[in-house]
Order: C-alpha cells, then sequence, then structure tokens
C-alpha cells in the first residue's frame, strides 16, 4: 500500500467527493436560516424600539407646542381674551343650534308641490305634506320624503328646496307610463326605464307590448327585447308619442305598428331621438301620404315604402330618384300631417294585424310589403342627422 503523501494525495483524501460536499453543504443551510431568522428579529425588534422611542418624545413635544402657543397668547392680549371668551362659549352654541335645528321657530308650515299629475296626485300630494310638517328647514330629510311616497312608482325623483323659516317647495320628477304591459290577460303600466307602475296607469291610448313574467308595481322589467321597446317609446316626441299602438320585434327588428295601419321599422333601441326626428320629417312630407310603411333604420336615409299597385303622389320640386327633402314643421302641423300620411285600414290590413297581435313576431300584410319592395314602389327622404339617439 503506498502511504507516501503522494500516494495520499493521488487517492483523494485531500479532495472530498461531492457526496461529502454536499453534505457539508446541507448542514451549513439550517445555521444561514437561523442567522436570517435571528436578523429578522432584530429588526423586528428594532421597529418596536423606533416606535416606543417616538411615543416617549411625544409628550415633551405636545409640551413644546403648548408652551409656544402660550407664549403667542401672551404676546397679544386681545387673542388671549378672544380664546377665553370662546372656549366656554362654545358648548352653549353647539347646543343652542340644535335646539334651532328642531324648533318651532323653523318648522315647516307651508309645503309647495308641484310636477305631479294623475289620479295619484292628491295621495302624493298629502303624503309628501305630512313628511315635509314634521320637519324643520334646517333639517329637510329628502330619504324620509322619498320614503313616504315609496309606494307610488310613478315619482322618480324628489327636488327639494328649503325656503327660510317655514316654507319648503318640492318638485316631484315623473316617471309616467309609455306603454301598457301584456303578460297572462293582466294589463299594467309601465315607464321607459322599466319600472312597472301598476293597472291604474295602464290606458287605452298607450301602444301595447307582450311580456312573458308577470310583474307587479315597483319591479323592473328584464327582458331585453322590452327594454328597448320602452326605450324608443320614451324617446317619442309629444306629437307622435300616441300615435304607436304596439311595438313588436319583427323581421325588420324593432318594429311599431301605428294607429292606422303604417308600420315604422326602427331596427334596434339605438339612437332612438334621431329615428323619430327622421319619422317625423317623412310624415311632414306631402310625398309620403299613403304609404305603408317608413323605414328609419338609417335615420339619414328614411325610406317610405307604399303597396303594391300605389303610386306615391307627385311632389313639386321632388328629386329627379323620386326623392324629396322633408322639413320638420310646427306640433300642430305635424300632429295634422300625420292623420293625412297614415292611410286608412282596409279589411286586409285589419286581418294582417289581427294576425300580427296572435303571433307577436310576423308583421301585418308582409306580404305586400314584400311586393312594393320588389316593384320599387318607394320614396326616399333626406333628413338632417340628429345627434339626439
Amino acid at each position: 500500500m503506498d502511504r507516501s503523501f503522494a500516494g495520499r494525495l493521488g487517492s483523494g483524501s485531500l479532495n472530498p467527493p461531492r457526496a461529502r460536499s454536499k453534505a457539508r453543504a446541507e448542514r451549513a443551510r439550517p445555521r444561514r436560516g437561523k442567522a436570517n431568522a435571528r436578523a429578522a428579529r432584530r429588526g423586528q425588534a428594532g421597529a418596536i424600539d423606533v416606535a416606543i422611542e417616538h411615543l416617549l418624545r411625544a409628550p415633551g413635544a405636545l409640551l413644546r407646542g403648548l408652551a409656544v402657543a402660550w407664549a403667542v397668547l401672551g404676546a397679544h392680549r386681545r387673542l388671549r381674551i378672544a380664546l377665553l371668551v370662546t372656549l366656554p362659549a362654545l358648548p352653549l352654541l353647539g347646543g343652542g343650534w340644535l335646539w334651532l335645528r328642531h324648533s318651532s321657530l323653523v318648522s315647516v308650515e307651508r309645503v309647495r308641490i308641484s310636477g305631479i299629475h294623475g289620479r295619484d296626485a292628491a295621495s302624493i300630494d298629502a303624503a309628501l305634506t305630512r313628511a315635509a310638517k314634521g320637519m324643520s328647514t334646517l333639517d329637510v330629510s329628502t330619504a324620509k320624503l322619498r320614503a313616504a311616497v315609496a309606494a307610488y312608482p310613478v315619482v322618480g325623483g324628489l327636488r327639494v328646496q328649503a325656503r327660510f323659516p317655514h316654507g319648503l317647495s318640492i318638485h316631484v320628477i315623473e316617471q309616467p307610463p309609455v306603454a301598457v304591459l301584456v303578460t297572462g290577460g293582466v294589463k299594467t303600466g309601465v315607464a321607459a326605464d322599466g319600472v312597472v307602475l301598476g293597472a291604474a296607469h295602464a290606458s287605452d291610448s298607450l301602444p301595447t307590448l307582450t311580456g312573458r313574467a308577470q310583474l307587479t308595481p315597483g319591479e323592473h322589467v328584464r327582458e331585453a327585447s322590452l327594454l328597448g321597446e320602452l326605450t324608443v317609446l320614451g324617446a317619442a316626441p309629444a306629437t307622435l308619442a300616441h300615435s304607436a299602438q304596439r311595438a313588436y320585434g319583427g323581421s325588420k327588428g324593432l318594429t311599431l305598428l301605428m294607429r292606422g295601419g303604417l308600420r315604422v321599422y326602427f331596427g334596434d333601441a339605438s339612437r332612438p331621438h334621431a329615428k323619430w326626428a327622421s319619422l317625423a320629417s317623412v310624415l311632414a312630407d306631402p310625398g309620403s301620404a299613403g304609404a305603408s310603411y317608413v323605414d328609419v333604420r338609417l335615420p339619414e336615409r328614411p325610406v317610405a315604402g307604399f303597396a303594391a299597385g300605389v303610386v306615391p303622389p307627385a311632389v313639386e320640386g321632388a328629386e329627379a330618384d323620386g326623392g324629396s327633402t322633408a322639413g320638420v314643421d310646427s306640433a300642430e302641423s305635424l300632429a295634422e300631417k300625420l292623420s293625412a300620411a297614415v292611410p286608412t285600414p282596409s279589411s286586409e290590413a285589419q286581418a294582417g294585424a289581427a294576425e300580427e297581435s296572435s303571433s307577436g313576431e310576423a308583421e301585418a300584410s308582409h306580404e305586400a310589403e314584400t311586393g312594393s319592395e320588389s316593384s320599387g314602389a318607394t320614396s326616399e327622404a333626406s333628413s338632417p342627422e340628429s345627434s339626439g339617439g
């Protein structure tokens, strides 16, 4: 056996194998972990010591601040006198303010209510008056007033203004019904934002909608199609609002059936104000008299269509392609021209309308409409683009 130093060196006794080095490294790791933990504890202890030191210094800093303030007061006699007078008076002033807010000196005695109409007007007025007379002009609670009329969904909001010392003005922001929702034979009025108003607001002069789920007053309509129809009906101008008879989804999207049989294709609920303005301009144009439908899906290019065999009336100054520029008249003349533009429903049109009511999807006189479009019996009217949609 080679016992020389060179032999021992060659045997690798001075160069430990990898396993031995790995074992030593693993034994060293816990030592480093413990060292890091001790360092973290020392850091936390240092932070606590700093916080305690700041707390111990706080009274001294407060005393120094008070000393500076006292020196300032000592140098200014008037300031010292004002402070000595004000400090005892603060509790008295606070208590006096609380007493005044609820005293009879500022109690509400005169209530002026505006903005309410319809059959619930008297009840809403009485409920608001009772709630208001329990308040003062220095302590008006709009939340309590709103709670007093929570049973009346037609009340959309309140604007309250106190008139010192005894007056209170309340303006009611109504959300009137724009349609009658029919579900399972039950009729209820619905506002433009989808709030169900109740059977008391279901009027025959309003357009009808067909829903699936029966709702109680105060609930909101959830069906997307109904919400789109309500949005369109809520944007209708006053001269046309009561001319719509029914809204439904047809082959051209959202469709309104006007009183007299005229169909208006809105497509969807986007840009409703622009589409209503476009419809008004078409109806005000004498060239659209006798039209069976008006397409306002593109409000910049409305189209009035005529049934097969109906020739659009000649309009002086009409364009070579059969179009006419329609201007928007006053509200009175627009209402008159609307009745002239809507044709008298024939027996065939009435039968088609009955078929639409039963299906809820098919359009009235669809075959006549298809024939008129294919035969080219249409006229276009250009209207200025409206940004109201």
